[in-house]
């Protein structure tokens, strides 16, 4: 860990923090207050939480790099919470959402495989040198680990950070064009549940599928609702972090062996420790969601899992430094046009198909967030739809380093020399 000149340092200290900054989000987005009422009808409650601890780490009050708390959230709360939304989950109904889901998700991937080339091909035409370079400061080794990211998540980043070897410096200046520009695109995203009813009709889209979903989980949740017990309490923390704990012993099992054995499987993101982390925990909830356990639900686990899922959101938040679009600009309008592809293709598929537009927010944050960001997404059109976001998410994972790797040997063919 670096030296950090942050005024706080202590992981304590700022965990404290970011939870007094959600408490502040969640008591005033539920007050009756009219000015507060008007302000979050146009603000969503989840940019705010990603947003405020942003600032903390923009003004040098925390150290969001130097924190150990991501880590925490993202290897302890997140398959903890993705048992808990996942052990309630419908799979009959979710499947009667048809082939429409899937079609946004893989034209999502589709995008970012083919966005990255046009990005280069457009900026090169009036401004080659940006996207040129040689060797491991060649701009398009930096953007195969955009590609990973955007496609699967952290561990196929990684991935292509491995297969391209952008240097140290250019990989640093990527990761933060990834995490803004892949935020500034969750912010419209936000936005746009407010307006779904508008964007569904401008889709002419039907969105019963959707709705008949979240009212069945809804009726679900009502039926067996009860007052939980301290035990209901420590049952669900202990099936959660059981079962969490359950997921990491056997991902280091799995993950080395495989990196061993058949190490060419590595695309696939098949050897990394955090993919099976993800994809044993959202296993294991499905499982539960065959038993009694599912009635826990009555009990609040969902709700449990959100707490969960917002604290993970708070250090996402607490590691982004707002001032940082200001270092490399032109690398952040490449990035730009890379996203604007992406989502220009989403637009076009989901007006062919007519798609709902939680079909066209989830597909595309099952890629670029992964299971970090879809369930959260997921969740803020409506509780009861997170396990929709966890399952997309998985193939997010799967697809990601492949993908990616794909993606990088097409700008390396465009990109000037």
């Amino acid at each position: 860990m670096q030296h950090s000149t942050a005024l706080i340092t202590n992981d304590a200290v700022i965990l404290g923090l970011l939870l007094a900054i959600l408490a502040l989000v969640f008591k005033t987005s539920n007050s009756a207050n009219p000015s507060l009422k008007k302000f979050y009808s146009i603000v969503p409650m989840l940019l705010l939480c990603y947003f405020l601890p942003s600032l903390l780490n923009t003004f040098g009050i925390v150290d969001g790099e130097n924190s150990q708390l991501y880590y925490m959230a993202s290897r302890y709360l997140l398959p903890a919470c993705l048992i808990l939304l996942t052990l309630s989950v419908d799979l009959k109904e979710i499947a009667k959402l048809g082939y429409k889901p899937l079609v946004m998700f893989f034209t999502a991937t589709l995008g970012v495989i083919i966005g990255g080339p046009v990005a280069i091909l457009i900026t090169s035409a009036f401004n080659p040198e940006l996207v040129g370079g040689a060797g491991p400061e060649a701009v398009w080794r930096g953007m195969t680990t955009v590609a990973g990211s955007w496609i699967g998540g952290g561990a196929n980043q990684a991935a292509m950070y491995e297969v391209f070897k952008p240097s140290e410096t250019l990989f640093g200046i990527m990761i933060t064009v990834d995490i803004i520009v892949a935020e500034v695109w969750m912010v419209f995203l936000l936005i746009g549940i407010g307006k779904k009813d508008k964007i569904d009709r401008f889709f002419n889209a039907d969105a019963s599928s959707v709705q008949r979903l979240q009212e069945k989980m809804e009726h679900y949740g009502k039926r067996i609702a009860r007052n939980p017990t301290t035990s209901d309490l420590m049952v669900m923390l202990g099936i959660a972090f059981a079962a969490t704990g359950f997921s990491h012993f056997m991902a280091d099992i799995i993950a080395p062996s495989i990196q061993t054995n058949a190490p060419e499987l590595a695309k696939f993101s098949l050897t990394s420790k955090f993919f099976w982390l993800i994809v044993l925990a959202t296993t294991i909830g499905v499982i539960l969601s065959f038993t009694n356990v599912r009635e826990y639900e009555g009990a609040g686990a969902s709700k449990i899992g959100t707490i969960f899922i917002f604290i993970l959101v708070a250090t996402i938040g607490m590691k982004m430094d707002i001032r940082a679009l200001g270092d490399h600009p032109g690398l952040f309008v490449v990035g730009g046009i890379w996203m604007l592809f992406h989502i220009v293709i989403l637009v076009i598929v989901a007006k062919i198909i007519r798609a709902p537009y939680f079909f066209l927010a989830i597909g595309s944050k099952a890629n670029i967030g992964g299971a970090a960001s879809a369930p959260v997404l997921a969740a803020a059109f409506h509780p009861a739809l997170a396990p929709v976001g966890v399952l997309l998410a998985v193939f997010g994972y799967v697809l990601g380093t492949y993908g990616a790797w794909l993606c990088g040997l097409l700008m390396q063919a465009i990109a000037p020399l």
